[in-house]
């Protein structure tokens, strides 16, 4: 069976690249014929659209031989790209897997576009045979664009299989670790003004800003913050590891979120994750039980649950161990490797 693959070169800096190289890093590729283009990488809009030019080619002469293509996408940009892949498959008359990973789809389907847009976009969507979402209020969403029976429920997962034991490593829950796109959307306003606050009340606190800056200001921001602020870059592989397993806190103040696979990263370390009640993070999230949810956008919340889970160590490792029970259960890489194959082994056999 060869599958075809689209989506973010996997060096991109982002959740979409970090899921599609979970499931390399855990074997896919070693268990069909896949071959992966990437149409999109970081740098000047005449630079994405040299790569994203190339990468159209390049499918087009891989796209007979395939049996599936499978098609990663957000929304606004990243759809409007991937729409000419869908539809060339579709001509081809390929079988289709389109993969949605949330984002702000809803307010690009519902607000950026008109009656003709949304149309348009219903009639790409529909060209798919499986339609893969990550939670069931995205399901729910784009029930009301295509056909239910299409649409699957598929979580993001990371590998758990041989994940270090992280409960050997002592968390330290002065320190708030923030991984993503460093940006106003993600809430660092808030973020920064809570622990600021934090701090200015006498407790010890530290927050660890790993990402990439997307948005001018941040950088000096963080700088004139150090104090309490400490700007680590953009981490991956075991020094993520590292960071994920030494700090006691996760925070992901996001505006809208699609799934946030840094969630279960945290998670799966046992660290305490307090995040925003945004897309599909209420579905990962059992509001104290295995992690704290706050309202978007308010500064306050989100300083209240951290002093919580600062004062009350015993508090944020209960939350913490219930966090890694979950993810192993639920959101196994692993898992979604053996369903994305009986997916693929359904519509080729029908």
């Amino acid at each position: 069976m060869k599958v075809l693959m689209v989506g973010p070169d996997r060096g991109v800096h982002g959740g979409i690249s970090a899921v599609v190289n979970e499931l390399y890093d855990a074997g896919l590729g070693n268990q069909i014929d896949l071959e992966y283009i990437g149409t999109m990488k970081e740098g000047s809009r005449f630079n994405k659209l040299v790569v994203a030019g190339c990468a159209f080619l390049r499918f087009l002469v891989a796209l007979p031989s395939a049996d599936v293509v499978h098609v990663h996408f957000s929304s606004d940009s990243s759809f409007v790209r991937k729409s000419y892949f869908i539809k060339a498959a579709h001509k081809f008359g390929k079988k289709i897997v389109l993969h949605q990973h949330g984002g702000d789809f809803k307010n690009y389907y519902g607000k950026e576009l008109d009656a003709k847009g949304r149309k348009r976009v219903k009639n790409i969507l529909e060209m798919g045979d499986v339609m893969l979402v990550l939670t069931k209020s995205w399901k729910d969403f784009f029930s009301g664009i295509v056909d239910q029976s299409m649409i699957e429920v598929f979580p993001n997962g990371v590998r758990t299989v041989g994940c270090a034991a992280s409960e050997e490593f002592e968390k330290d829950y002065s320190k708030i670790l923030f991984l993503g796109r460093i940006c106003k959307d993600k809430g660092i306003d808030e973020l920064l003004e809570a622990v600021e606050d934090i701090y200015r009340s006498g407790r010890k606190v530290k927050l660890l800003v790993g990402g990439i800056f997307e948005e001018r200001g941040y950088r000096e921001k963080i700088a004139s913050a150090g104090a309490f602020a400490e700007y680590i870059g953009w981490v991956s592989g075991q020094e993520k590891d590292k960071y994920l397993q030494e700090c006691g806190i996760l925070a992901l103040p996001s505006y809208y979120e699609g799934f946030g696979i840094v969630v279960i990263e945290a998670m799966l370390h046992r660290s305490a994750v307090v995040a925003s009640c945004v897309g599909g993070i209420p579905d990962i999230i059992d509001d104290g039980i295995n992690g704290m949810l706050v309202p978007a956008k308010d500064p306050k919340a989100l300083e209240e649950s951290l002093i919580k889970l600062i004062d009350d160590n015993k508090l944020a490792k209960e939350l913490g161990e219930n966090g890694r029970n979950k993810v192993v259960e639920h959101y196994s890489v692993e898992e979604n490797i053996k369903r994305l194959i009986e997916i693929y082994t359904n519509l080729t056999c029908d």
